[in-house]
């Protein structure tokens, strides 16, 4: 790792409890090691050590993508380090700084090549972290399969997820499932208590499954709105239940594809900034051009920002981190703030790595964004490296 000190002068901190207007941050051995005010210099910076004037900008806790698949040509189910490495090169770009890579449904030996790979990868200094995977299927249910191959989808299993989680190193955070499959609620229940965060996904459960999920150990629902029941004056289903549960967090792919802008402002105003998580669910064309690419074994068309299956069903997105807050930031009531919670805070605490993640504190992973106040990424650091420099 390569981690020279720095330190980031003349910008707008935002810490976890206060804004310091006119602030700097010093950074060392790759974690923050001091913030600083106008008006209270830091006095141990080293003569080697890099400058950033951070003048007219804002510095913000690293984007966290807890639901990606792929981008710059890499997929997840590659089960390659070269893949992996791909992505977390091309992330910081748009804010990215660590991310799960997420799987797809598909065949026992695709699925279980792709968790040893992540089990095995090994971080490389200027890249975003690979910080555990997102299990995305295949316990989900065929009528809202949405681009996860029916032909894949099984049953919850506590025996194949154990031994999936032991080939992974225990690295599987997040799991994607319906939870309708899961009668008893056993499964939910053993992941809840050995601190898997389950997400309801590509579900057909209506208010009261979900209401029954969440008192078995639900947490989340995955791409809210997408692949799942919305709201019916005579049963509120999934949709409905992000509003009311307090207990569920929600993903959102703020494109303006998969949930329409106007949608975003009637989520926004019905959960919050507390309880949003803002992804991107991108696929391997994310930063290519339009054309033709594969997802879970299926081609995809990729045209005008929108990828598809042949169906026409939805296969994912291209969307950057960096735009899908900019189009939330665009929203009423909205502040940078805001998008702190949803894009690090949230996500962080969610997956139980707050406490070295997810916010700028002395002593957490210097995982620091330098950006203006429309979201352009001027530079972002990751683990104390510069990974990306912008214009």
């Amino acid at each position: 790792m390569i981690n020279r000190s720095i330190y980031i002068k003349n910008v707008r901190v935002y810490k976890e409890d206060e804004v310091v207007s006119n602030g700097g941050i010093l950074i060392k051995d790759g974690t923050i090691k001091a913030i600083d005010s106008l008006d209270k210099g830091i006095q141990t910076i080293t003569e080697d050590a890099v400058i950033i004037e951070g003048s007219h900008l804002n510095a913000i806790p690293g984007f966290i993508d807890g639901h990606i698949h792929g981008a710059d040509g890499a997929d997840t189910m590659d089960a390659t380090e070269r893949s992996l490495d791909t992505m977390a090169s091309f992330l910081p770009q748009e804010g990215t700084t660590s991310f799960l890579a997420t799987t797809i449904t598909q065949s026992f030996e695709s699925i279980e090549k792709a968790l040893a790979n992540v089990g095995n990868y090994k971080q490389k200094a200027k890249h975003a972290e690979v910080i555990g995977v997102h299990l995305e299927g295949p316990f989900v249910e065929k009528s809202k399969a949405g681009a996860q191959p029916q032909e894949y989808i099984i049953k919850p299993d506590i025996e194949t997820f154990n031994r999936w989680q032991e080939l992974s190193r225990e690295k599987i955070r997040t799991i994607t499932m319906a939870p309708e499959h899961d009668g008893d609620g056993s499964f939910i229940h053993h992941l809840n208590q050995i601190g898997v965060n389950v997400s309801a996904g590509h579900t057909d459960a209506n208010y009261e499954g979900i209401k029954k999920a969440v008192n078995d150990g639900l947490h989340q629902m995955t791409h809210l709105c997408n692949q799942m029941n919305g709201i019916h004056h005579r049963d509120i289903g999934a949709v409905g239940a992000a509003f009311r549960l307090e207990e569920l967090k929600a993903e959102l792919i703020a494109d303006g594809i998969h949930v329409s802008s106007e949608m975003l402002q009637i989520i926004y105003q019905n959960i919050g900034s507390d309880r949003l998580i803002l992804i991107t669910d991108a696929m391997r064309a994310k930063g290519l051009p339009d054309g033709d690419y594969e997802l879970g074994g299926q081609p995809v068309k990729v045209k005008n920002g929108k990828a598809v299956l042949e169906n026409g069903t939805l296969a994912g997105s291209i969307l950057k981190m960096n735009d899908g807050a900019r189009n939330m930031l665009g929203l009423e009531g909205v502040h940078m703030r805001d998008i702190i919670k949803m894009t690090a805070v949230n996500p962080a605490k969610q997956i139980g790595i707050f406490d070295r993640k997810g916010s700028i504190v002395e002593g957490k992973d210097a995982d620091i964004l330098l950006v203006d106040d429309d979201l352009n990424i001027k530079y972002s650091l990751c683990r104390g490296n510069i990974a990306y420099k912008g214009e």
